[in-house]
């Protein structure tokens, strides 16, 4: 620990997607393709990041969230298999596309350039049989990464404070499968949408749990006011620290006005040739039923605020990102200073993003991380990247506060998952909940064919408290899918309900085990 550092940025990645595992149907599910280009444009990007940083010889520190869901989808066969196809597939059409762009040097140079990319990235897939967490585990073992869970299946906690078992089942199971897939106890939490509220330190020190963020104003409107503000961490009870989010490092990436990723140089996620070429051309690569859909092959840069883009180049691209990188550190060093000159003590500036905007909606932001954590190794002694416990044992003062509920969504609490778009799923996830923690205490003494049912009808539930349902209906996209997901669900665990004492319907209990399979470790007093 460097002791004369003037400011701790604790850099977060929180890395997520919603179960979506679909075998054995004709049609196939476009929602697969989430993970698919998540593994392709951000997860094995952060890998080649992390593995050149080791290479050069740069310590680093970064911690990253991977959520039960996401975990369990890495390490699913059937969902590597997937992968597999879809790598080889755009392998297929990169080759297809160098023949094709032989009238255009610039744009045969891209192809290229994309082939050269996908055959990269099925080599680094198939080092560990697909098993990505196992790539991620050699730099959390080395305490470059530090690894952190969430609540099962990204549950908005802040909706559920008047069912308790909901509360343990999603902390309990969301520590329990990240022990088991990544070998470890998690010191953190991400809770799902940083949606915080009170009654919930109690339960996450009951897990285990020392540490989890919330957005600006879950700390500043704490009671007392925090002495400094959202640049140290806060303890609200029971030894359990929040860290708040720096609202200047946040807005320099995220905002759709002045952020980095709006740079007219940087490749524009919007022109992708699975909409832009004939549909003779593009339809064999596809596979999908008639609709369609991104390749992640883009030509394009961002351009301007014009429908005509120019071409992409790769390294007008890299310039910008090692800019961006430049300008990003050197306002967290005038930002350190000027809070260490105000408050008397190093600042602790929280800098957290969904993993997935670096790589997938960033092409190049891997890239940024590459070299921003070069130039705060190299070019300055002002800040160091720390992990959040690191950071709070680096200051000298640390403030207990009670917190109120608060989330980092639009307008900063609730109503992004409960509004006229999603309301109705909350009557069904809150009876299915007391009805489960009533059949738990029922029937857990039962037969063994209950309790394999007892745990299916919680696999069901769980998968049904999803944050991600609502938060798809709010925003319009991919509606259907949201609205089947919660009322398969929800019919499902009604229908298991009624074989606990009624007659038991062996092909459906066991097509719901194969298709949701989350959680193999489920316990029945997960939810007493």
């Amino acid at each position: 620990m460097n002791h004369f550092v003037k400011g701790h940025l604790v850099f977060v990645l929180h890395a997520h997607l919603p179960f979506v595992r679909h075998p054995g149907y004709d049609t196939p599910f476009i929602e697969e393709n989430w993970l698919n280009e998540a593994i392709l444009e951000t997860y094995i990007p952060l890998i080649r990041v992390f593995r050149n940083l080791k290479k050069e010889s740069v310590p680093f520190r970064i911690t990253m969230s991977f959520t039960p869901t996401l975990s369990l989808m890495l390490t699913d066969p059937y969902l590597q298999n997937g992968f597999r196809k879809y790598i080889k597939n755009l392998i297929s059409l990169a080759n297809h596309e160098t023949k094709r762009t032989t009238y255009d040097p610039h744009l045969n140079y891209l192809s290229k350039r994309y082939l050269e990319h996908f055959l990269d990235t099925e080599s680094i897939f198939e080092e560990t049989k697909g098993d990505l967490t196992k790539s991620f585990l050699p730099f959390i073992e080395s305490g470059e990464l530090e690894a952190m869970t969430s609540p099962a299946t990204h549950a908005f906690l802040p909706f559920y404070d008047s069912e308790s078992s909901i509360f343990r089942s999603q902390l309990k199971n969301g520590r329990r499968t990240f022990r088991r897939i990544w070998g470890r106890d998690p010191k953190g939490i991400w809770l799902s949408e940083c949606g915080y509220t009170q009654k919930l330190e109690e339960e996450l020190d009951r897990e285990g749990f020392r540490y989890f963020f919330v957005d600006t104003h879950g700390i500043t409107h704490a009671s007392p006011r925090p002495k400094f503000g959202v640049y140290a961490p806060v303890e609200v009870g029971y030894g359990v620290f929040a860290f708040g989010r720096d609202p200047e490092s946040s807005k320099q990436v995220w905002s759709s006005i002045d952020g980095y990723p709006g740079d007219y140089r940087y490749r524009e996620y919007y022109r992708d040739i699975g909409h832009d070429l004939p549909w003779e051309d593009i339809s064999p690569y596809l596979h999908s039923n008639g609709v369609r859909i991104n390749t992640s092959i883009k030509y394009f840069r961002i351009t301007g605020k014009t429908q005509d883009k120019g071409y992409y180049h790769p390294d007008w691209a890299m310039e910008a990102a090692g800019n961006h990188a430049e300008d990003f550190l050197r306002n967290r060093i005038r930002q350190a200073e000027y809070l260490f000159e105000t408050n008397k003590q190093p600042a602790v500036i929280v800098s957290p993003y969904d993993a997935e905007l670096y790589g997938h909606w960033w092409y190049e932001g891997p890239q940024f991380i590459e070299f921003l954590f070069k130039k705060i190794h190299f070019n300055q002694n002002t800040i160091q990247l720390s992990h959040p416990m690191e950071a709070a044992r680096g200051i000298p003062r640390v403030q207990s506060v009670e917190m109120k509920m608060s989330s980092w969504g639009e307008n900063g609490y609730g109503e992004v998952w409960l509004n006229s778009t999603n309301d109705w799923i909350y009557p069904l996830i809150h009876s299915l909940s007391i009805r489960m923690h009533k059949r738990a205490h029922e029937f857990g003494s039962g037969t063994d064919l209950q309790k394999r049912i007892l745990k299916q009808m919680g696999r069901e539930l769980l998968l049904l408290q999803s944050s991600d349902w609502a938060f798809i209906m709010k925003t319009g996209t991919m509606v259907d899918y949201a609205v089947r997901r919660t009322n398969v669900h929800t019919n499902l665990f009604l229908t298991l309900e009624g074989m606990l004492n009624g007659p038991v319907d062996e092909g459906i209990l066991s097509a719901a085990e194969g298709e949701n399979n989350a959680f193999p470790d489920i316990r029945i007093e997960d939810f007493y």
